[in-house]
């Protein structure tokens, strides 16, 4: 879906929108930001070393050897009239003071979900639900295509209100990345309909 598809002169007005993608250590919001942006992503990654031991909760296999310590960042061309603008969160706890900023001004925001550490997730669902006005959905993140336990199962752990979409997605395929966000606007502009007023 690159944006030199489009006409140039259609005349449509191009609206950008922000979207922050959210979620705990390690779930992969790195790699869906990096799969989907049609533009060299902007990740702010650092090298993990020992001093984050016992300090992050490492996923386990032990392959991951960099750490988000600001945010990504990536833009896609969803349709020829919408741009969207692509912030990933950092995972860790220390960090998520830069939540309330990344958050700022956003349309919506995509939770991204690890079954295999689901506890990593609550505090992501916990500050949309109860310390932001964003509309969110949640994405659970099919490493590998694995599917370890359904949604409904998922949603239970989570203790996710019924309203709030749950997905599958793979963050490492574009396609799948590329469906997320039609889900995020989508729930986004249909919760703006039903507030606006009149």
């Amino acid at each position: 879906m690159d944006s030199s598809s489009f006409p140039s002169d259609s005349g449509l007005l191009t609206i950008s929108a922000k979207i922050v993608i959210a979620g705990g250590f390690g779930v992969g919001k790195t790699t869906m930001v990096n799969s989907v942006s049609e533009v060299q992503p902007l990740n702010t990654d650092a090298w993990m070393t020992e001093a984050s031991e016992g300090v992050d909760d490492l996923p386990p296999g032990g392959k991951k050897s960099t750490t988000t310590v600001a945010m990504d960042f990536g833009r896609i061309t969803l349709h020829s009239d919408l741009l969207l603008y692509l912030f990933g969160t950092p995972g860790q706890s220390r960090f998520w003071f830069l939540w309330d900023d990344l958050s700022r001004g956003a349309l919506g925001a995509v939770v991204l979900v690890d079954t295999n550490r689901i506890d990593q997730s609550f505090a992501a669902v916990n500050y949309f639900e109860h310390d932001s006005v964003l509309p969110f959905i949640v994405a659970v993140n099919r490493f590998e295509g694995k599917q370890q336990h359904d949604l409904d199962e998922v949603r239970d752990a989570l203790a996710l209100a019924d309203h709030i979409p749950l997905i599958e997605c793979d963050a490492r395929d574009r396609g799948s990345s590329i469906g997320v966000m039609q889900q995020v606007v989508t729930h986004s502009l249909a919760l703006a309909k039903v507030t606006a007023p009149g």
